[in-house]
């Protein structure tokens, strides 16, 4: 009996995966540096730069959410049980905590009113005694998320390393699994 089942993702997927950790890694950073420069141009700058790449965020992932459900590969599971159910579960949990941390800063961007890059401002909605509560609940969300994430890839490590089944190879861009050999080809 030959199995049929794919043994990585789609490219889309896979595309999709790597864009959104990067804009996640990226908007993290630049939260905790921004405000290490006095207010002014780089300050500014910085954070304009936060802003718009936190909205440029909101229809990936919604995309990648609908791409998951109607066009993404979905790989056989079957012989996983309990570690299925588990991988399952850490995937919404990351998915949720990144919907609320974009959903929050999308908030926040709002209840602040951001001037971005001294061009145009988001408009004042909301009270503006939500700035505080709003600001640290996006924080939390996005400090939880980056923790899930170097879990998320520290496990995928572990698979790779410890072991050495093909779990992160899926994932990775360029690779695939020879349908000869357990190696790895490039392609």
């Amino acid at each position: 009996m030959v199995d049929e089942s794919p043994a990585r993702y789609d490219a889309t997927t896979i595309r999709l995966h790597w864009l959104t950790a990067f804009i996640v890694l990226l908007l993290w950073i630049l939260g905790q540096i921004s405000d290490l420069f006095p207010h002014g141009p780089i300050n500014s700058g910085l954070w304009s730069i936060h802003v718009v790449m936190g909205f440029v965020l909101v229809p990936l992932v919604v995309f990648r959410v609908f791409w998951r459900h109607t066009g993404g590969t979905r790989l056989d599971r079957s012989g996983y049980g309990a570690l299925y159910v588990m991988t399952k579960g850490a995937h919404y949990v990351l998915q949720g905590l990144l919907i609320l941390a974009i959903a929050l800063g999308v908030a926040n961007a709002f209840i602040r009113g951001y001037n971005l890059f001294g061009i145009v401002s988001l408009p004042h909605v909301g009270d503006p005694a939500l700035r505080r509560p709003v600001t640290g609940a996006h924080e939390l969300a996005a400090n939880l998320l980056l923790v899930l994430v170097a879990l998320h890839a520290a496990v995928a490590l572990f698979h790779h390393y410890a072991l050495r089944d093909d779990v992160l190879q899926r994932m990775l861009p360029g690779w695939r699994r020879s349908s000869k050999a357990a190696g790895l080809t490039k392609g």
